[in-house]
């Protein structure tokens, strides 16, 4: 005889959103140079040096751009940013978006998908969400890449604030590193789960 599932912890659904989010905005992750993250911090928009032609990857999940920036600590990716964004352009660009991969079953055939990638504007990668070590969780976080129309859309039209959070990842990051894992995971932005369409 099975035991009840009602027993166990709720397991997180395998791939679902999680954000920051007010009913108008999104917030998402980016890690730049501060070439490029303080005059966007500063200045609330993306400066003239941002590539408005570049596929730019956006993550809702925080733990997952601590993991990919090393804390702010890579070359290249030393500020943070939170960019809140608006509503209607996060579910734009979920609209508009094709997997970044090929899967059997969601897609009738590769080369189906092919055609869909080449014509959308944004592609939905779907990566393992961190723990407060980085460690890999069971389930997965959105990775979001915007090219052409949606990434100036993006940068134009959709980014309402940009803050440098770059001391909170080195607050966090030292919090974690002398094994207070309790007062780190109390400074965490409170991402929810978002409410998408299928």
């Amino acid at each position: 005889m099975e035991v009840p599932q009602q027993t166990q912890q709720p397991q997180q659904p395998q791939h679902q959103i999680r954000a920051v989010h007010t009913p108008s905005t999104v917030t998402v992750y980016q890690a730049y140079s501060p070439a490029i993250g303080l005059p966007a911090a500063r200045d609330g928009r993306f400066p003239a040096a941002w590539k408005r032609d570049r596929m730019t990857w956006i993550k809702p999940s925080f733990l997952w751009m601590m993991y990919r920036c090393g804390w702010g600590t890579k070359e290249g990716q030393e500020t943070v940013l939170a960019v809140e964004i608006t509503r209607d352009g996060f579910e734009w660009a979920l609209r508009n978006s094709c997997l970044s991969s090929y899967v059997r079953g969601v897609h009738p055939d590769q080369a189906t998908w092919q055609r869909q990638l080449k014509r959308s504007p944004a592609r939905v990668q779907w990566d393992p969400e961190r723990d407060l070590r980085l460690r890999p969780l069971p389930y997965r976080s959105l990775q979001l890449g915007l090219s052409g129309e949606a990434a100036r859309r993006y940068a134009d039209e959709w980014t309402v604030a940009i803050r440098d959070v770059t001391p909170l990842a080195h607050e966090i990051h030292a919090l974690v590193s002398a094994g207070d894992l309790d007062s780190a995971a109390r400074l965490l932005p409170r991402e929810r789960p978002f409410p998408t369409p299928e």
